[in-house]
């Protein structure tokens, strides 16, 4: 594994799940610390792709990485857990948490073997930058965050093109029911599930 700011020093982060400013409303366990994590072939493409970026006026906001299996097991041991709906008015609106389970929580997830990260673009002017208004927040679970969703305006639709175009231009994959969602499968190992926690 390599810390993405070994790569890139100032990339910018913003990782959920070492604060309570995520879906369960609360720290998940193995997040010790604020930090990205990926396996070294993906760390150097997602580089590669802040690169690209920065060239045309853009950059990435990182809002996770690795995940050890225990964060996968505690947003499990969450969504059955029906009597907490602190979060769902900024992340399941319009569906009951308990139909959470499947499409967009997991008992298993592809972050936990190091080639997954979730993300999104800032345009930059000079040194200040700003998120681009891609549809919805982070952890959307609804219709509205799929990649394609043909409900988004054609400048939301631009800007989770453009981030598309600048993932799978280094080999990232899209999770298409998740703009954010990008896995480099070649370098995953198969079948390896991480559960060192997040230092």
């Amino acid at each position: 594994m390599t810390n993405i700011r070994t790569l890139v020093p100032d990339i910018d982060e913003d990782i959920h799940y070492a604060s309570a400013d995520n879906f369960t409303g609360a720290v998940v366990d193995g997040y010790q610390a604020p930090a990205c994590y990926l396996r070294t072939a993906a760390a150097q493409a997602l580089a590669r792709v802040e690169s690209t970026l920065r060239a045309q006026g853009y950059r990435l906001r990182l809002w996770d990485c690795y995940r050890p299996a225990r964060a996968v097991a505690a947003f499990v041991r969450w969504a059955g857990d029906l009597s907490d709906t602190r979060t769902k008015a900024a992340h399941y609106p319009n569906l009951d948490k308990g139909k959470l389970l499947g499409e967009y929580i997991a008992p298993v997830s592809g972050h936990s073997r190091g080639a997954t990260v979730d993300l999104t673009l800032l345009h930059c002017a000079g040194t200040t930058c700003q998120p681009l208004d891609m549809g919805t927040d982070f952890d959307f679970f609804d219709p509205r965050a799929h990649t394609d969703d043909p409900g988004i305006t054609p400048a939301q639709r631009a800007n989770r093109q453009r981030l598309l175009e600048a993932m799978t231009a280094e080999g990232f994959v899209n999770y298409a029911p998740e703009w954010w969602h990008y896995s480099l499968p070649p370098a995953a190992v198969p079948d390896l599930i991480y559960d060192v926690p997040v230092r």
